[in-house]
């Protein structure tokens, strides 16, 4: 008879990707992450499988978690224009508010991992390119409205907007001077013509 399991795998699993997100792969140990989600070794194993099985089950909870709320943020402007600047704001201000700078999950596992993970590399193009999609959406609905110039290329600009997005998540790491990223932003936004 198969013994039911007596913790809540959803909770161990925000807490391996929260201790994830924080310290990345590399840094992270077993020890730590029995630590962190309250579970042993073996039910770590019996649950989510080896070191690298669990930190993909994470990042893949975290990047369907973030592609929602962003969707959910994008469209809850009824204008594509104050929508992107709202997303944008809410970026920098996410970084900002906390003691120390973990950036984005995927894009910190696309500069660990990818590079010599070919899993992990497919894993975050699918997660940007999913965003850009998104991104697109929003795009061709200020286009529908008349928000915006029914010229945009869409798929580019979306593009070139989550190429703005990763730089500048990235560089709020290094806590840049807040007029650099307002520069920054406003350029990236006057796209939105």
């Amino acid at each position: 008879m198969a013994r039911t399991r007596e913790f809540n795998e959803d909770k161990v699993l925000d807490a391996a990707m929260q201790l994830f997100w924080e310290k990345g792969y590399e840094a992270t140990s077993l020890s730590d992450l029995t630590s962190r989600m309250g579970i042993q070794r073996p039910s770590i194993y019996a649950a989510f499988g080896d070191k690298k099985e669990l930190f993909e089950t994470a990042l893949r909870k975290y990047m369907m978690s973030r592609a929602s709320e962003t969707r959910d943020k994008l469209q809850s402007h009824s204008s594509v224009k104050e929508a992107f600047a709202a997303f944008f704001a809410d970026v920098v201000a996410e970084e900002y508010a906390g003691d120390c700078s973990r950036g984005c999950f995927c894009i910190n596992t696309m500069v660990e991992l990818a590079p010599h993970d070919e899993k992990f590399e497919i894993l975050t193009r699918e997660h940007q390119m999913y965003l850009s999609v998104i991104f697109q959406e929003t795009i061709e609905r200020g286009i529908q409205s008349g928000e915006l110039d029914a010229h945009i290329e869409a798929k580019a600009l979306s593009q070139a907007l989550i190429i703005s997005l990763i730089g500048l998540t990235v560089m709020l790491k290094s806590r840049p001077q807040q007029s650099f990223i307002d520069n920054a932003i406003r350029a990236t936004l006057a796209l939105l013509k």
